[in-house]
């Protein structure tokens, strides 16, 4: 491998750090990671639903979010999605693609990890686990990097930041970086959980929980539509989950960071048209029109929202018959099925969020090379910064291309 040229220490042995370290061990520097829990890549376990959704084949800006979106530009122009693959290929990960998104073909989040482990072994990466850091301090050879263990000082030319936001704490991230860095001067856009569940306004939601739908979501600030999602989704006793509600739950947690409004509905039958619906409501009451409402409905949607549904279409005498239904009620029904509308209050916490929205300013930061505008010698990467993606494996490809590229220029630059 040849001469080693810089002593690196990388904070953090998520997915970003794990790169990090072996982009720059690649080159030739001695590299240690640093990792609070008692082993890396935890969270990349818990990703994909433990499948690990690697990338997406359609990584584009609108799928990124932050004060600055575009500051991914400088890391995906270095290390691209193709170059992911052939980067995991060439560690023995066979990939496979569904709708867009990327997985190991052995649907196993713990092979990914197997072969980054690996290699980082084969490179002489040292993992020291269960130490957490709590102060860096630059010095005139590098760093001194202060942990929780009585008068450990670890010293480095170099270092790598790479600890995570708030999201799944327990998988490793506890927001311990950005003390961190705001102690070396750096600002943080004020964090926010995102891809996370959300919390509705309804007194009913107990019954209908576990109930899931094929359906469309819509969320609103006002009355201007801000977000569409299609796909399965599920109530809760909370309120309510699912991928769709995943994609749009960053919009809503930023709107309750910032008191404002804001709402969804629900569409349970998208692939018809209000008109549609109503012709199918009239057709199946006129197969017998003495058929009680509510039992009229069976074979339509889950019995369980049934109840509910008239309810809330202002029909408290559910088991009347469908001949003495009114047009009004008919049209509050429709209403309910193409548009069900719920006040958003909150989201489920850090724990259950899986990323986090928020962080380092990305002006601080050199988007070549990612190295801290403030701190020479200092890089950093991943979720750390103030840069999130969708659900889809855009996080996880955040993750790989920033990692990589502060790794690269750390082991590279004088």
């Amino acid at each position: 491998m040849g001469k080693r040229k810089k002593d690196i220490c990388v904070i953090g042995g998520g997915a970003s750090g794990m790169m990090a370290a072996i982009s720059a061990a690649r080159l030739g520097a001695s590299v240690t990671i640093l990792e609070r829990m008692d082993r890396v890549g935890k969270k990349i376990l818990a990703t994909g639903n433990g499948r690990c959704n690697l990338t997406n084949q359609n990584i584009r800006i609108e799928r990124y979010h932050g004060k600055n979106s575009k500051f991914i530009y400088g890391a995906f122009g270095q290390f691209t999605v193709q170059q992911t693959l052939n980067f995991f290929e060439m560690l023995g990960i066979a990939c496979k693609v569904e709708e867009e998104k990327v997985y190991p073909f052995s649907d196993q989040a713990s092979s990914v990890l197997d072969v980054l482990r690996y290699e980082m072994k084969r490179l002489g990466i040292q993992e020291v686990c269960g130490m957490e850091v709590t102060q860096i301090i630059p010095t005139k050879k590098g760093f001194a990097i202060y942990t929780k263990e009585k008068n450990k000082i670890i010293e480095a030319q170099k270092v790598i930041i790479t600890t995570g936001g708030r999201a799944s704490s327990q998988l490793g991230s506890n927001g311990s970086g950005y003390n961190i860095v705001q102690q070396l001067g750096h600002s943080i856009i004020p964090p926010f959980p995102a891809l996370v569940q959300l919390n509705l306004k309804a007194d009913f939601l107990k019954r209908i929980k576990g109930v899931k739908f094929v359906g469309t979501v819509s969320i609103y600030k006002k009355n201007n539509i801000l977000r569409k999602e299609e796909g399965e989704i599920l109530f809760t006793n909370y309120g309510i989950s699912g991928p769709p509600i995943l994609q749009i739950s960053r919009i809503a947690s930023q709107a309750l960071q910032e008191k404002k409004s804001t709402y969804l509905t629900l569409d349970l039958f998208p692939k018809f048209t209000s008109e549609q619906l109503d012709v199918l409501l009239q057709t199946r009451w006129g197969y017998n029109s003495n058929k009680s409402l509510d039992f009229s409905f069976v074979g339509l949607i889950n019995k369980r929202l049934i109840p509910v549904i008239l309810m809330e279409a202002g029909i408290f005498d559910i088991q009347k018959p469908c001949k003495s239904i009114t047009v009004q009620e008919r049209k509050n029904i429709i209403k309910i099925l193409k548009s069900w509308k719920f006040i958003i209050t909150g989201t489920q916490s850090w724990h259950q969020a899986q990323v986090t929205a928020g962080g380092i300013n990305t002006k601080e930061i050199d988007p070549k090379t990612m190295e801290s505008k403030k701190v020479p010698n200092m890089y950093l990467a991943g979720e750390v910064i103030d840069i999130d993606g969708d659900c889809g494996g855009f996080n996880l490809q955040w993750a790989w291309s920033s990692g990589y590229v502060a790794g690269y220029w750390a082991a590279t630059s004088d």
